[in-house]
């Protein structure tokens, strides 16, 4: 609990760290200041790319206590803005699927070897990057707990597999090794409500355990405060019910 009389701050950088396969990827870091021990997180970031508002998110979990980092999942693409290497990537068809989970396992395995790390880490991941926290919940036994905020394409149609994305997220949830949080508009079409119904029933089929909070008025990216998609009580929602999820399985 935040008191007016402390003393805090918080140290971020961009960092090096082993991402799939080994390689060294850049990642953007941020901690409390303090001794901890604190929980950690790991960010999945979205298609738009690896971008200001996903730097902002990792202050803003640091802010709340929470050791972070946002690995670039688009770093074998080269550098440039975000959006120009954001356009590359999608004109390649994106990521593939071996090389985020890859790159988010080996974020949370570098981030808990912090001393300051209480041996907790969470993922987090919006768009395509939610759709990429799912995945590494159920492909790397490594996280305490997932959060996925309006993930695309974790269920897929057949016509819609290729070398990339071979398999439908939808289809590991029996291997899924933690809590998870799900946030959705009533307005996406990607993720449809009907599909978001088609995740929840294989989450119940398993016994998972998960939650799910659908939003009416609300449509893809509701969180993106610089965006028309914005969405203000939506989102003041959406991020109470991420922080106390934190705090019941990570704190």
């Amino acid at each position: 609990m935040y008191t007016t009389d402390m003393n805090e701050g918080i140290h971020a950088e961009t960092v090096t760290m082993p991402g799939a396969n080994g390689d060294p990827i850049n990642a953007y870091f941020a901690r409390p200041l303090g001794d901890g021990p604190f929980p950690a997180m790991v960010l999945a970031h979205h298609m738009p790319g690896w971008d200001l508002w996903y730097r902002e998110a990792t202050y803003k979990f640091a802010h709340h206590g929470f050791v972070t980092i946002s690995p670039n999942l688009y770093f074998r693409a080269g550098h440039g803005t975000p959006e120009d290497v954001a356009a590359k990537v999608r004109a390649e068809g994106g990521v593939s699927d071996d090389s985020a989970v890859g790159d988010l396992a080996g974020a949370a395995k570098f981030i808990n070897t912090l001393a300051i790390v209480n041996g907790k880490v969470g993922i987090f991941g919006t768009c395509s990057g939610g759709r990429h926290a799912y995945l590494a919940a159920c492909r790397a036994s490594v996280f305490n707990a997932a959060i996925d905020c309006w993930g695309g394409r974790v269920v897929m149609s057949p016509d819609q597999l290729d070398e990339l994305t071979p398999v439908s997220p939808l289809d590991l949830t029996k291997d899924l090794s933690c809590p998870l949080l799900g946030l959705f508009g009533n307005d996406d079409t990607s993720p449809s409500p009907e599909q978001v119904d088609l995740h929840e029933a294989e989450l119940k089929k398993h016994n998972k355990i998960y939650e799910f909070h659908r939003y009416d008025g609300a449509g893809h990216g509701f969180f993106y405060y610089h965006r028309p998609a914005y969405r203000p009580a939506q989102a003041v929602d959406g991020w109470q019910k991420v922080f106390a999820f934190c705090e019941k399985y990570l704190s």
